[in-house]
């Protein structure tokens, strides 16, 4: 006896929230204040990283992420003004973004800076003469 799965398909756009529409990021947040505007430009910067069009998982996970380096980098900003610093929940919160970051698939790689400076000045003699 074979089981097949039912397929979900997702809600049409107007049957959808608001948040998931893309309409509003968080529900009851004033989309202008600087917190807000930070979030958005780590998301995006994340997004961007990731070369966009990201699942559902991956957009969680990147709002979970960017969440948590706005709380470091108030916290940071916080020592910078002198005020206490809680190092042990810092480096907690920083770990669990290292975490996610890397569940995102974030890494550094090395950009191909192909052809060499040597091929590119013999083309451009090439193209000039």
């Amino acid at each position: 006896m074979t089981r097949t799965r039912k397929r979900i398909d997702p809600p049409l756009p107007q049957a959808g929230t608001r948040r998931g529409n893309g309409a509003i990021a968080l529900q009851g947040v004033d989309g202008r204040s600087t917190m807000a505007r930070r979030f958005r430009e780590i998301t995006a910067g994340i997004e961007s990283d990731l070369g966009g069009d990201l699942t559902e998982a991956q957009k969680h996970i990147t709002a979970r992420a960017a969440t948590l380096a706005c709380w470091c980098e108030e916290r940071e900003t916080e020592l910078a003004q002198g005020q206490d610093f809680d190092a042990l929940q810092y480096s907690t919160v920083s770990n669990a973004l290292r975490r996610l970051l890397s569940d995102l698939g974030l890494e550094r790689k090395a950009k191909d800076i192909t052809p060499d400076l040597h091929s590119y000045i013999a083309a451009k003699g090439q193209a000039n003469g």
